[in-house]
């Protein structure tokens, strides 16, 4: 089961439906003020109703007062306050649509006893009672009728959904909630073992004498008092005894120092708060996770780490959170953003909108890219720019339409630096380093900052070869003619055999024919290498050295959609 759609009406900021398409992540990206986070907590609400109408279907039910707490709707809080003086129109309303598959419209035929063809609309309506109004929004007799087993269609979607609501101002609290939730759920599937019941019993028995002898006390100075009182009783409900029994724990947290998490610092709080929604989803079922501003309280350093937890949380659960961080826009699937924005949500068109919205000044290269492959020179994206559009059709599409860029870093040592920057830019990109000291240090540097992942990273490792480069992939005969003609050496030299990298045997050779070596000459015979490359594409790579530029190809391919 899925939650694809939802709608709110006159709740707090939210005057006017805001029609919310849902998918296995979204992010809402809006302005200060402009109901992100009134979304978010409508839709907390919403589901909350649902679970406690659920809990109430024995007692047939279909509208019910709603608690004043703060996760609960409260109509002098929760009704627009410019609109309470109306005399009509007075209710918030709240429409979630779930999609069901194949196997659970079975189950629900088989469990409602009404048909379904695979859309469950609910409605919900809270007035100035506070009271909750509702319906399965089905047109015709079918929706009556399946009104009417409201409470039972709530159980049957709380026993397929849970929902998770982590705000943004995230106190030990949030994170206790999350355990009572997940402690109480495990342990409520003891209460139908038959051990469980026997111990149960045991308490029982127990406690009654004490209760018995403590109403027996409270009774003779109640009579004193009020002759008529024949007799006082001191119970404990069965369902509260259980409850008791979930409800009531610590959490002590050793990062050094063995304390009780109420205790912990914010940024603590906030990512316990947040981690235990790992736990949830592995323990198996569907889950709703909304997230208000994930990235409050923490370190940048603990963003990157928490984008792979929201990233994996995604691959069991749907995923909903609210953001101003541009590191947590789904840059891949782009409709998943959604742009709250005067009084309307809409999906994102393209990267440009979200930039504008967000107020990220783009490079002139990098209005319309939408990925980025990041190498270290420019002879690199001189060469590639002719290499890659004769390797892969999708790729020279890409490149051609501006929607993928290669670009320079201008040096190893810049790669954690400029993935920041495409970070912020909206971009996903892919790093090709060169396979010799300062590629492998810049690339470590990089996973150790949590801005560059194995995925998105390939090293040009040649066979054979402890230290590698872009140049070592180029057949000679490319670019021998163009460095005899301009630098008047002749690589035809058994200087330019061997394990070491291209640079370095080039250099060997140059120095054997008398010629000076420095970074400013190196430079200058890359440049012109690069030349030939970019003049013969489909003969300058090395047949035996390629593996490298073929390994990019595959990855970028994988990366571009469309």
């Amino acid at each position: 089961m899925q939650l694809v759609n939802f709608s709110v009406t006159n709740f707090r900021s939210i005057t006017i439906a805001h029609k919310v398409a849902l998918s296995g992540t979204t992010i809402l990206i809006g302005k200060n003020n402009e109901g992100k986070s009134n979304i978010l907590k409508a839709l907390d609400i919403a589901m909350l109703v649902l679970q406690e109408h659920a809990v109430e279907e024995g007692r047939r039910l279909v509208r019910r007062n709603v608690r004043n707490d703060d996760r609960s709707y409260f109509w002098q809080r929760d009704f627009p306050i410019g609109l309470q003086s109306r005399k009509t129109g007075t209710q918030s309303i709240f429409r979630l649509e779930f999609l069901l598959e194949d196997g659970e419209v079975t189950e629900f035929v088989d469990k409602i006893k009404s048909n379904l063809n695979g859309t469950l609309p609910i409605e919900i309506k809270i007035g100035k009672e506070n009271r909750a109004s509702i319906k399965v929004a089905k047109r015709g007799k079918g929706g009556t009728a399946l009104t009417s087993k409201s409470g039972r269609i709530a159980d049957f979607i709380a026993k397929k959904i849970v929902f998770n609501y982590i705000p943004a101002i995230r106190t030990e609290q949030e994170a206790l909630a999350v355990i009572r939730r997940m402690l109480s759920q495990r342990l409520r599937a003891l209460e139908s073992q038959q051990p469980y019941q026997e111990a149960l019993k045991v308490i029982k028995d127990l406690q009654s004498p004490i209760l018995l002898n403590l109403a027996k006390a409270i009774k003779g100075p109640l009579v004193e008092f009020l002759p008529n009182i024949k007799n006082v009783k001191i119970e404990i409900p069965d369902n509260q005894r259980m409850s008791a029994l979930r409800s009531e724990f610590e959490v002590i947290i050793d990062d050094g120092t063995p304390t009780n998490i109420e205790f912990k610092g914010d940024g603590v709080k906030s990512l316990a708060a947040l981690s235990l929604l790992k736990i949830r989803a592995e323990s198996g079922g569907a889950s709703i996770i909304a997230i208000e501003e994930p990235e409050s309280h923490l370190h940048p350093a603990a963003i990157h780490q928490l984008i792979e937890v929201v990233v994996s949380l995604a691959e069991q659960n749907q995923v909903i959170i609210t953001t101003h961080n541009p590191l947590f826009v789904d840059r891949q699937n782009i409709k998943s953003n959604i742009i709250i924005d005067k009084g309307k949500a809409t999906p994102a068109r393209n990267v440009k909108e979200i930039r504008d919205l967000l107020g990220i000044k783009a490079s002139d290269n990098l209005i319309n890219a939408s990925y980025v492959l990041v190498v270290e020179g420019e002879e690199d994206v001189i060469a590639l720019s002719s290499l890659l559009p004769h390797l892969s059709e999708k790729i020279s599409k890409a490149l051609k339409s501006n929607l993928l860029i290669i670009d320079q870093i201008g040096g190893a040592g810049n790669l954690s630096y400029k993935l920041s920057q495409l970070s912020n830019s909206l971009c996903v990109y892919h790093a090709l380093l060169d396979n010799d000291e300062a590629g492998k240090k810049a690339s470590q540097k990089a996973l150790d900052e949590g801005v560059l992942t194995l995925k998105n990273c390939t090293l040009i490792i040649c066979n054979g070869m402890t230290n590698s480069e872009m140049e070592d992939c180029f057949d000679p005969i490319v670019y021998k003619q163009e460095i005899l003609d301009q630098f008047g050496v002749n690589i035809n030299s058994p200087k330019i055999r061997g394990n070491l990298k291209w640079s370095d045997r080039m250099r060997d050779v140059f120095l054997d024919q008398g010629k000076p070596w420095n970074d400013a000459v190196k430079k200058q015979v890359k440049y012109h290498v690069a030349n030939c490359v970019k003049k013969n594409p489909t003969t300058s790579l090395n047949v035996h050295k390629r593996n490298a530029i073929d390994a990019v190809v595959s990855s970028l391919e994988l990366l571009i959609k469309g």
